[in-house]
């Protein structure tokens, strides 16, 4: 990284990548635009869905645009909501070794009936890097002593201080396997890194099975180089779209036969 990147704010390499993304995939994402909210209004803290104040909210979605099933519907607002929200470190993390903080506690949510349904933010700057990155030193800024100790605090921020409660409120209001939601959090990573592979340095699929491995979720979900070089991602559950009349079967979904 060059000097200039410590002028810049410590999440614009995440935004950019981003933004690659973005045009890859046509149409917006999920996520803030610079990905701390500036405005708070019409957003809800995420605090109400781990406390499962707003779950119902969250499940209404699948629900009342597909007319999914209960347990679809718990299992499909839960896919969106993880990649939306697991993206932003994610590539942090594969990109430029910056991890976003969020946990529940700094992350606000936006729902909406149109795509992408569930969108979230950062309430505040809150980043970690390594000792010699650029941007150690600014507001907002955690410094962590080496890698291993910034995937822990991955983990710690976005599993046991988000997903993990996420999880357990979600199963209170609807039936859905805990393998079948931790298979798609293990889908999330590997689309998100594979997705942005063009904008990622050459060892993306090293950093993707890194993730996988501190989250426990690596049996759940196959990641492997092309011959062209684009990674590809076969998952190992199902996140049961297939029950849905109007959805299309994921392309990388374990089932036979599958698109």
């Amino acid at each position: 990284m060059t000097t200039s990147l410590a002028l810049q704010s410590p999440v614009q390499p995440i935004l950019t990548t981003l933004a690659a993304v973005r045009a890859a995939r046509g149409g917006r994402l999920g996520v803030a635009d610079n990905l701390v909210v500036e405005d708070p209004t019409g957003w809800s803290p995420a605090t109400c869905f781990t406390d499962g104040t707003a779950m119902p909210a969250l499940l209404a979605g699948p629900r009342d645009s597909w007319g999914a099933t209960p347990h679809a519907a718990g299992a499909l607002a839960w896919k969106a909501y993880t990649y939306w929200l697991t993206l932003p470190a994610v590539l942090g993390f594969a990109a430029v070794r910056r991890v976003p903080l969020l946990h529940a506690g700094n992350v606000l949510v936006r729902m909406s009936p149109d795509k992408p349904h569930v969108t979230v933010g950062m309430r505040r700057l809150a980043v970690a890097v390594l000792p010699n990155d650029p941007a150690a030193g600014q507001r907002g800024v955690r410094v962590v002593p080496d890698e291993d100790a910034l995937l822990r605090l991955f983990r710690a921020t976005l599993l046991d201080q988000h997903l993990g409660p996420l999880l357990t409120q979600l199963r209170y209001h609807a039936r859905v396997g805990r393998r079948s939601l931790w298979g798609s959090l293990a889908s999330g990573v590997a689309h998100a890194v594979a997705r942005a592979a063009p904008a990622l340095p050459a060892d993306a699929l090293a950093s993707a099975g890194r993730m996988l491995d501190v989250l426990d979720v690596a049996d759940l979900v196959d990641v492997e180089r092309g011959a062209g070089g684009d990674l590809r991602v076969h998952r190992r559950t199902c996140c049961l779209a297939f029950t849905v009349e109007c959805l299309k079967t994921c392309s990388s979904c374990c089932l036979p036969n599958a698109a």
